[in-house]
This record gives structure tokens, sequence and C-alpha cells, in this order.
């Protein structure tokens, strides 16, 4: 008794389980098969409305975005004029300044942050890198694209940083900006080259202003998290200690968040390298110039080479930044 029992439970619990499966797939197939069937038939008759979509309102939504454009444009000319003058002198400058220094002193200096920053070895490694650039003549291009990065990197903090503590302390700012991050950072690269063009026509400034674009949702979003994450309890004894909003926000929470907020600052700094090449096409100088130059001459030894030479810089104040974080937090 006991054998037939336990045996007619098995024997009867498999094809159950195999038939649920079979029924699980059948419907999605079918509803596929009738999808197929019934294509094959519109295009067998020639139902010209079931091809082409009977309403077109591109050509309206194409116009109604060309005038705002244009009406931000005749509206804010001057407003964008001094932000792009200013941008043109601080980057022009600053170019200038790192071409100026002669490359063993920048090497030194890239060896001592280093070493004070993060290693010995990726001091080591770095000078390595800069030695690297340096025998394949990328040396001035590599100063224009850090001079680029620094102030791309320097602006995309200084508006994603405040905006993450906004949205950190505030539900509604959060939830209105999350939709605008998914968005831009679903967007193609390409795209961020438009409103740059509209607005500060082409250019470094063009180039600046995209990458900032690209380049700072990480800053935001990671920002936003670190401070989210900041124990509630150590929150909860500075307020017992009569601590003010702001002197939260300063002495706890940004201090305890600081490592998430440097990693939202070094994946900043990694794509505003990637949009360096693409970039590029807008008139930014730099390594990114000279891919696309190679590039569009058919020299693919010299692409790869100046390819390269980005992801050594990028590699190089990657292993700076993330040395700094884990330093701080040992």
């Amino acid at each position: 008794m006991i054998k037939t029992t336990s045996s007619s439970p098995d024997s009867g619990t498999e094809p159950r389980l195999g038939k649920s499966k079979v029924q699980q797939l059948s419907l999605p197939l079918a509803i596929i098969a009738g999808a197929i069937i019934l294509s094959f038939m519109i295009h067998g008759s020639g139902a010209e409305f079931a091809l082409d979509f009977p309403l077109n309102i591109s050509s309206e939504i194409e116009g109604t975005v060309d005038d705002g454009i244009d009406w931000i444009v005749v509206t804010f000319g001057d407003a964008f004029d001094t932000v792009s003058d200013l941008i043109k002198v601080v980057l022009g400058k600053l170019r200038d300044f790192l071409v100026w220094i002669p490359w063993p002193i920048m090497m030194v200096l890239v060896f001592l942050l280093a070493w004070n920053i993060a290693s010995l070895r990726i001091a080591i490694l770095s000078v390595v890198g800069l030695i690297v650039l340096a025998i394949v003549n990328l040396w001035v291009p590599t100063m224009v694209t850090l001079a680029i990065m620094i102030v791309s990197v320097f602006m995309s903090i200084a508006a994603g940083v405040p905006i993450g503590v906004m949205a950190a302390r505030n539900d509604m700012v959060n939830k209105i900006i999350q939709p605008i991050l998914d968005t831009m950072q679903t967007m193609p690269s390409f795209v961020y080259l438009v409103p740059g063009i509209m607005l500060f026509g082409l250019g470094n400034v063009g180039a600046v202003f995209a990458t900032i674009l690209y380049s700072i949702p990480p800053c935001i979003r990671l920002t936003n998290l670190g401070i989210r994450q900041v124990d509630a309890y150590v929150v909860e004894a500075g307020r017992s200690f009569g601590s003010s909003n702001m002197q939260l926000l300063l002495k706890i929470q940004i201090p305890m968040a600081i490592p998430t907020i440097m990693a939202g600052v070094n994946q900043t700094v990694m794509m505003a390298l990637a949009m360096s090449t693409i970039a590029a096409m807008v008139g930014a100088g730099g390594l990114g110039i000279e891919v696309l130059r190679a590039m569009g001459q058919l020299r693919e030894g010299e692409a790869v080479i100046a390819g390269c030479a980005i992801v050594i810089l990028a590699i190089i104040i990657d292993r700076i930044s993330q040395g700094y974080v884990k330093n701080r937090n040992i």
C-alpha cells in the first residue's frame, strides 16, 4: 500500500507539470502565428490604411521646435554669448597653461599627485602612461583634451552635486529629475551635439556643453544615492544635538556620502573622456580630433594609437580618483 500511494502522486505530477508548460507556450505561439497570418492577408489585399499610419504630425512638431529654438536664441542670445566668451577665455588660458608646462615638470607633478592621493605603484604607472603618450607624439593633444575635460567636469560637478543634494532632500524634486536622467542616459551620444551647436555654434564651447549634458547624470544620481544612504540614526543623532539642516548636510551627510559622490565624479570623468571623440565632430580639439582625422583619412594605425591614448588617459585619471576614495575609506 505504501508503495502504491507513494508512486501514484509522482506518476500524476509529471504529466501535469509538462502539460502546464505546453499550455503556457501555446498561447504566445498562437498569437505570433495569428499576427503573421493576418500580416500576409493585409499585404495580399493591398490595404494601404493598415500599411501606412493615417496621421503624421512630424512637420508640426518640427516647426514648433524650430520656433522655440529661434525664440530662445533671440531672447537669450546675449546671455549665451556671455557664457560662450567666458568659457572660451577660461578654456583657452587653461589649455595654453597646460601646453606651456614642460613635459618633465608635468610628469613630476602627476607622479607626486598620484603618490600623495593614491599610491606609489599608481604614481609610477601614471608616469609610464604619460611617457607612452609623449613618445607617440600626442603630448600636446593630450593636454588639450585634459583642458577640455577639466572645464567640462568642473562645470558638471558644480551643477550635478547641488542638484543631487536637492533630489536627496526633496522627494518631489527626485521624482521630477528621475525621468529626465533616464532620458539623458538612454539618449544616443550624438544627440547631445545638437543643443551645443544650436546655442553656442561650432567649436570648443559647443563641445563642452555637449560633454556636460552627457556626463552629468552619474554625478546627480550618485550624489542623491550617497546622501539617501546615510544612516538615519546618525542623522537623528545630529538633530538631537541641535544641528540645523545645513549643519546636518555639510558636517554629516556629505562627509559620509563622499565615497559614493566620488564614484559619481569618477563616472563623470570617464563619460567626459568618452565624449571627447564625438565632441571633435563639432570642433573640439585634442585627442578626439586626432582619432576623427585619422579615421577620415583611412589611417587605421594612427586612429588606433590616438584611441589608445584616450584609454591611457582615462585609466590614469580613474586609478588616481579610485585611490583617493580607497585611502579615504581606510
